[in-house]
């Protein structure tokens, strides 16, 4: 029975002793068995209790037993990346005092998680994660796959891609029925470089997208299949399908999307070494970002490489762009942007050897730790050209050894 965790609650709430609530109405001690559904009682003793801590009981119980259905449908909301809806939800569960005691709180906690790292609140994500994870062992079976994807999407977040690939694929398909975590693992594939399984997945999440009818998410699982593609002798296909997934954002007002398609796209120029229409791709994402955020900076590193590159700016520009990138960076502490425009500011300068030891020393360990693939192979081909053209041939063959391991 319900009654019982109902009138405990709003009795703790209200900083009542069971005696204090039960005065004139019945014992203590009869409150005390109520509470724990250990005894029978009386409906009049019910209603008397209800009118004392000021509750409607028919009311509070509905509540409670709805709870879940509200936490399905948040969940779903979710998914389908309906953001003004998304809050609303949030909001209102926040006000909901009963989840506390639902059966379902830990679900609750873990749909929080998802909504905070929605809107990059990744240190209050991690405060409700350290929460559950000192109770994992209570969560039911969904619920625990639920917090290996969360824990996924979290890893994502703060660059862990190993760790994130590990936990993703912790999940157990047959006692979690949310194939969105298609995608996540798709990504993680995708950030540890392997597009085989990358696009594996991201195919089997565009499905699931088609299925629930959530375009824009269709458009997400679109690109991150275009960009495992790496067809380097005709370009012109990968090109018709970056160019699509850009109408699509159009046709659909999705300018986040559309600033992820148009660094996808510079990127795919950059690697062809055509540094002009890299460089104007990069910097019309950049348009589309946020200013004092990772995405920006993101787009802002391959704008100034690729016009360093390509000679596209002076020295003077593209020093006055580097500082701009690394006091964001420091602003909002990302390492990965601090490193990424340090290394640059000595290459604008033509400081080969303290760019090299730099790499040498902070980037590339910390790029090993957190698994960035792709840096980690770049940082790994500088080194080993830098120490090859100076000479240093151990270094040079220290650095080929791991390159080959690898």
């Amino acid at each position: 029975m319900l009654e019982g965790k109902i009138i405990r609650f709003y009795r703790e709430k209200y900083q009542m002793t069971q005696e204090q609530l039960g005065k004139g109405i019945c014992s203590g001690t009869h409150i005390s068995k109520i509470e724990r559904l250990q005894t029978e009682y009386a409906p009049e003793i019910l209603t008397l209790l209800s009118e004392r801590l000021g509750i409607n009981m028919d009311s509070e119980v509905m509540k409670l037993n709805n709870i879940k259905q509200r936490l399905d449908y948040w969940h779903d909301v979710i998914v389908k990346q309906l953001f003004d809806e998304m809050e609303q939800i949030y909001l209102e569960l926040k006000q909901e005092d009963l989840i506390q005691i639902s059966n379902y709180i830990n679900f609750y906690k873990l749909l929080c998680v998802r909504f905070l790292l929605m809107n990059q609140l990744t240190n209050e994500a991690y405060g409700i994660i350290k929460d559950i994870q000192e109770n994992e062992q209570k969560l039911s079976t969904y619920e625990s796959n639920l917090y290996k994807h969360v824990l996924g999407i979290y890893y994502i977040a703060k660059h862990e891609f190993n760790k994130a690939l590990q936990s993703l694929k912790a999940i157990k398909e047959e006692d979690y029925h949310n194939q969105e975590y298609y995608y996540h693992l798709a990504a993680a594939y995708h950030f540890n470089e392997l597009p085989v399984m990358a696009y594996f997945y991201a195919d089997k999440a565009r499905q699931f997208f088609k299925s629930i009818n959530t375009y824009l998410r269709v458009i997400d699982a679109e690109m991150l299949m275009l960009i495992q593609v790496k067809d380097d002798g005709d370009f012109n296909d990968t090109i018709k399908g970056f160019k699509n997934l850009i109408q699509s954002c159009d046709s659909c007002y999705a300018p986040d999307r559309k600033a992820k398609v148009l660094h996808n796209l510079a990127f795919e120029y950059y690697r062809r070494m055509n540094y002009k229409l890299a460089s104007n791709y990069y910097y019309e994402s950049m348009m589309l970002k946020d200013k004092e955020s990772s995405p920006f900076l993101l787009s802002l590193e391959g704008y100034i490489r690729s016009s360093f590159d390509g000679s596209l700016l002076s020295k003077n520009e593209l020093f006055l762009l580097v500082e701009e990138g690394l006091h964001t960076a420091k602003k909002i502490n990302d390492k990965l942007y601090i490193n990424l425009f340090t290394l640059l500011c000595y290459l604008i300068q033509n400081n080969k050897q303290e760019y090299h030891q730099y790499l040498f020393d902070n980037s590339l360990p910390m790029f090993e730790e957190y698994g960035f693939v792709y840096l980690i192979k770049r940082s790994k081909k500088e080194l080993y050209n830098y120490y090859f053209k100076i000479k240093q041939t151990r270094n040079a063959l220290k650095i080929a050894d791991s390159i080959i391991n690898n």
